[in-house]
């Protein structure tokens, strides 16, 4: 049950811990536009700070404002993401900047409806994004946060539950000041990154340990509610790995929607079968096969794990494939195309080059 005195208090503790301890010097708090902040906010979605900042910064020198974004192709988009992870972030990103391109004359959006409009964009992340750029009073609900306040109010329940949810928005709205509404948002989105983590968390530390309800009745280990367990869907697929002579691998990109949307894979069957038929109407000749020069490959989504099969093959008459120039191409390593993979197409080809 919320305590109106906690609350009272969870703000100027928050703040004189930030003056402190906080992170003040990430590349996304350096001239904090909309847009640098709207960017980071999207890179930052269920990915950890240091892993973000080398894209960040990538994107940024490429992408130095949402004009630019919005003008590019969606390969390279995806080119810069690869490796990040969460691909449809970047799909959202993109046609987002075409929006604010043209719906908003290239100006980010100034109102919280109008920027949880944004494709990919929730109540959460736009407000983060206005508070954090603009000094607008709106809480925030992230994982991070969602962490901080189950613990400190004590708050039981899984949080993706609508009636805990509901909870923990009001709390998140209580306990957000009228002031310094940027420093807080960043302060909030800190204390659970840094000292308030999923496991093993820093009390001592903690600006809030002597009103944690969590702290003080040792909860930390099983507050927030886990989510309940389900049994994980196990999936199989076989991946056509064939290569020319000159080291260049066969790929192929996904529908624009779905599983690694966008991105270039290296053809993929639901069995083997499928798979050598595939290659006989591809006009490929001569193909060699190399049989278990690779073992399997597995890959974990967040609704279910995959086992990848690769089928490696050396093609002598490789097609140039004119006429699929948009949905298949032979992509060359050691001058590789600006192009977006998904993580297995990474792995699999650093493989090739180390047996080929």
């Amino acid at each position: 049950m919320r305590s109106d005195a906690a609350a009272a208090q969870f703000a100027p503790a928050l703040l004189a811990w930030f003056d402190r301890h906080g992170r003040k010097h990430l590349p996304w708090q350096q001239n904090t536009t909309p847009y640098r902040v709207w960017v980071s906010e999207i890179m930052l979605q269920q990915t950890q700070v240091a892993t973000v900042i080398p894209y960040y910064e990538r994107f940024m020198a490429r992408f130095p404002d949402v004009q630019a974004l919005a003008a590019a192709s969606s390969d390279e988009v995806l080119h810069l993401w690869t490796g990040l992870g969460y691909y449809a972030r970047a799909r959202n990103l993109h046609r987002a900047a075409q929006s604010i391109v043209s719906d908003h004359g290239g100006e980010f959006p100034q109102t919280l409806d109008d920027v949880e409009a944004l494709p990919g964009i929730g109540r959460s992340t736009a407000g983060a994004i206005l508070a954090l750029s603009r000094e607008q009073r709106h809480p925030i609900l992230d994982g991070n946060v969602k962490r901080v306040l189950a613990r400190c109010f004590g708050i039981a329940g899984f949080p993706g539950q609508q009636n805990v949810e509901r909870e923990l928005w009001a709390l998140a709205e209580a306990c957000t000041p009228q002031q310094r509404v940027a420093n807080y948002t960043q302060a909030i989105m800190d204390l659970g990154a840094t000292l308030c983590v999923r496991s093993r968390p820093l009390c001592p530390m903690c600006p809030m340990n002597e009103f944690c309800v969590a702290r003080i009745e040792n909860l930390q280990a099983v507050l927030p509610t886990p989510r309940p367990k389900k049994d994980r869907p196990q999936r199989t697929a076989y991946a056509v790995l064939a290569m020319r002579g000159d080291g260049s691998v066969l790929l192929e990109r996904r529908p624009p929607m779905g599983i690694w949307g966008g991105l270039w894979t290296f053809p993929q069957f639901d069995d083997r079968d499928s798979a050598l038929a595939w290659l006989q109407t591809q006009d490929m000749a001569d193909l060699e096969a190399e049989a278990d020069r690779l073992g399997p490959y597995s890959h974990s989504f967040t609704h279910f794990d995959l086992t990848l099969h690769p089928i490696v093959l050396r093609v002598a008459r490789p097609p140039q494939f004119v006429a699929d120039a948009d949905r298949l191409c032979w992509y060359d390593p050691r001058q590789p195309a600006q192009i977006g993979l998904a993580k297995p197409s990474v792995d699999l080809i650093r493989q090739l080059i180390i047996i080929s």
